[in-house]
């Protein structure tokens, strides 16, 4: 619901109508997908009791939360350097960041998100599966899939771990390059009004960041059969429930424009429901 707010808003609301807003709407668009694809299953789970998903599921279920994973990755990166032109660049950032540009980043980080990592579906649907069929998770990761198969998972730790850390250090990479600019620009700053207001922006951005690479960095950058069955499912709340749920109100529920636009769209539609009961409660009939 938060998401799907924020990308409301920024559709009515002309004000939101920048770059920075364009990106984050997709981010919340992002989001919404990503949750529904491990969450909906939990939320079943805890709903229902039945626990079972069929083995197709699984596999789409697992693609699909590592490819909107790799995506949100690159989207990330395209944040950071809005940031940057915007700090850094500021009387350039109208040239710069053109529609056309602001559309081709989206897509590339779709594309690039979305294919890299269509290797592992190809991968999964050639395991067998003859033993224990349970796994310890509430989504179908990597770790507890691959150790319920009889088939050699070698070439899919190897693949995970090589691909994983090249789109999250490459994107922790460029993204820390783009804000250590941004913080050296801060600091040159002659105003102080100027450095609280942008420490402000940055800082929303940078909790993201710590929560997104800090918990992924920590599981899949390294081989995951020695990743340990706990610390598996600490990391997979964090990245499917916590963080998913705390982004609206880090990017966006906090920020005074956003607010503003809310409080705005609140009352527009008080006034439409107000208008259209009177406009009923009125209406005369034969």
């Amino acid at each position: 619901m938060g998401n799907a707010t924020i990308i409301f808003l920024v559709c009515v609301d002309h004000h939101l109508q920048t770059p920075m807003y364009f990106f984050i709407s997709n981010m919340s668009f992002l989001e919404i997908w990503f949750t529904s694809s491990a969450s909906t299953k939990l939320l079943v789970i805890l709903g229902s009791g039945r626990r079972t998903i069929s083995l197709r599921s699984c596999f789409a279920q697992s693609h699909f939360c590592f490819a909107l994973g790799s995506t949100e990755f690159v989207l990330l990166v395209v944040l950071s350097f809005d940031r940057y032109v915007a700090i850094c660049l500021p009387l350039r950032y109208a040239a710069i960041m053109k529609p056309q540009l602001c559309i081709h980043l989206v897509v590339a980080a779709w594309v690039m998100g979305t294919t890299l990592l269509s290797y592992r579906l190809v991968l999964l649907y050639k395991l067998t599966f003859w033993g224990s069929n349970k796994i310890h998770l509430f989504f179908c990761d990597s770790s507890p899939l691959f150790k319920l198969s009889c088939s050699d998972t070698s070439l899919l730790w190897k693949m995970d771990s090589i691909l994983l850390s090249f789109v999250m250090l490459d994107s922790f990479c460029l993204t820390l390059a783009f804000y250590t600019d941004v913080l050296f620009c801060i600091l040159h700053l002659p105003a102080a009004s100027g450095r609280k207001k942008d420490f402000t922006t940055c800082s929303s951005h940078l909790t993201t960041l710590a929560i997104a690479y800090g918990s992924c960095i920590a599981l899949y950058v390294h081989p995951s059969e020695h990743v340990s069955l706990e610390a598996n499912r600490m990391v997979a709340l964090t990245n499917t429930v916590l963080y998913p749920f705390l982004n609206p109100f880090i990017y966006n529920l906090r920020n005074k424009t956003v607010i503003l636009a809310l409080n705005e769209a609140i009352a527009h539609a008080t006034i439409k429901l107000f208008d259209l009961s009177q406009c009923i409660s009125g209406q005369q009939f034969p």
